[in-house]
């Protein structure tokens, strides 16, 4: 494959370097330009032994960024070179022009446009797509969408899109459009990226010392004597339309290709218990149950996502 990626000298102490344990994998930063935006990310280039050399394309979940996937790239290498972005407004990837928002939709089409533009020279012409939780349904709308470019799809902790009713449309549309016009306030400054990860440990999917050091320093950048969140702070913006269950229900059903859910016991599917619709949608498909949270590809004994990832991707 020709320059999928433009590949850029890695920063010191970051992309490139060596990491500990099982993670002692050098990565590379990866620069994709499209036509209203500019993507950054991570790439490991293919190990000598590679499968076929179809390329890897992961997707992270909301607020995080590429290095979500520092531990599980390196197992997959030897199936074909992986891709791990940082979605619009996350990491290093540009922030969207004043005056727009970060609708799902617009992930999906920044997905597209990617793989149009860098992409097109694969064995087959389609891409293996691994995403957790917001990657996750990316990956799938854009799987239902694109069936011919996708080969298979692994979702991490993520089975489609959230979901409101119908009756929600309009109050849901009102609170978006107050905090359009109110803001996102002033940002938090923290003294070091330590208290920053501190700060990271808790909330809707807790992480763990080390997963939060591992994660968090690619979301900063420095601000006078500290550091603030490089995230776009409109990622925590209400979305002005979020789809109906019947909406989900109906791109679940288009997907045409193997699919994987590798739900976590102690993530955020676990408790609940209307799922079956939804795994019913997917003409073919395959649920492993993993220990761990949200983040179980990333933080403590991540070895089971891993090797339900890697033997799905291998026994295609």
């Amino acid at each position: 494959m020709n320059d999928m990626a433009m590949l850029t000298e890695a920063s010191e102490g970051q992309a490139g370097r060596e990491l500990t344990g099982k993670t002692s994998q050098a990565f590379r930063e990866s620069e994709w330009k499209l036509r209203h935006i500019t993507l950054a990310g991570l790439s490991w280039p293919s190990a000598p032994e590679a499968h076929d050399n179809t390329p890897i394309i992961m997707l992270h979940g909301w607020l995080d960024n590429s290095l979500t996937f520092v531990k599980l790239a390196p197992e997959l290498k030897h199936l074909g070179p992986v891709y791990a972005l940082d979605f619009a407004g996350h990491g290093h990837s540009g922030h969207r022009p004043e005056g727009q928002s970060y609708l799902l939709m617009d992930y999906v089409a920044d997905l597209a446009e990617l793989v149009e533009r860098y992409f097109q020279e694969t064995p087959d012409g389609r891409v293996n797509l691994v995403g957790h939780s917001l990657g996750g349904i990316v990956g799938a709308l854009y799987a239902a969408a694109f069936p011919e470019r996708v080969r298979s799809l692994a979702m991490i902790d993520s089975l489609g899109a959230l979901s409101r009713p119908v009756k929600e449309t309009i109050p849901q549309l009102r609170k978006a459009v107050k905090k359009r016009i109110a803001g996102s306030g002033r940002q938090v400054v923290y003294p070091d990226i330590a208290t920053a990860a501190k700060a990271r440990e808790g909330g809707l999917s807790p992480l763990s010392p080390e997963a939060a050091l591992t994660l968090i320093p690619r979301n900063m950048k420095p601000e006078g004597e500290g550091y603030v969140w490089q995230t776009d702070p409109r990622l925590r913006h209400p979305s002005p339309l979020m789809m109906t269950e019947e909406q989900v229900l109906a791109s679940l059903s288009a997907i045409e290709t193997r699919v994987l859910f590798v739900r976590a016991d102690a993530g955020l599917l676990s408790y609940r218990k209307d799922l079956d619709k939804r795994a019913d949608a997917i003409a073919n498909l395959q649920i492993v149950n993993v220990p761990g949270g949200h983040h179980c590809h990333l933080d403590g004994e991540t070895g089971p996502a891993a090797t339900a990832i890697r033997q799905f991707l291998e026994n295609e």
